[in-house]
């Protein structure tokens, strides 16, 4: 008799792994600035992000005009490409008009360049509109600061990392 009752892990391998490949997209837009912004060869890349993710900075006109996600392509016609540890910025022309976009990285849900076939997709990190209703804390009640000691003294909080499926 096989078990396929795998436990769950304490060791948050999906977001270890999303964090490694969104460094993937860094170094090589990273590469792309410290060229001045040339691409090599026919290089050229598709990425997709969640337009309201935490840190996104474009303008309201496009937010309106894509409320979830939007692509955007860097080929031929991209300026002033700046990457840091966490986001990039990039300057792009929408309808003539010039305009400068911030994207962290945890907002990118792909990054595709077709011209050699390579693809990465993402799960955004998005922030939740209404925390999960909960039980009331014990530790809350009036005259019972969350950092005062406990009877046995202790001044130890549990935290349950469990996590959600």
């Amino acid at each position: 008799m096989v078990m396929n009752d795998t436990p769950d892990s304490l060791i948050p391998y999906d977001e270890i792994v999303q964090e490694a490949l969104r460094a993937v997209v860094g170094r090589v837009l990273g590469q792309v600035e410290a060229t001045g912004g040339v691409l090599p060869g026919n290089h050229h890349f598709y990425i997709t992000f969640k337009t309201h993710a935490p840190g996104v900075n474009i303008p309201a006109s496009l937010r309106e005009r894509f409320p979830d996600e939007m692509t955007i392509v860097l080929q031929n016609k991209f300026w002033d490409l700046t990457v840091s540890e966490d986001r990039f910025s990039v300057g792009l022309s929408f309808n003539q008009r010039g305009e400068t976009l911030e994207i962290p990285f945890s907002a990118i849900t792909a990054f595709v360049d077709p011209a050699v076939d390579f693809g990465l997709q993402f799960q955004a990190v998005v922030e939740e509109d209404d925390p999960e209703p909960h039980d009331d804390a014990e530790n809350d009640s009036p005259g019972n600061s969350p950092a005062s000691e406990s009877d046995d003294g202790s001044n130890v909080v549990t935290v349950d990392f469990g996590r959600k499926k």
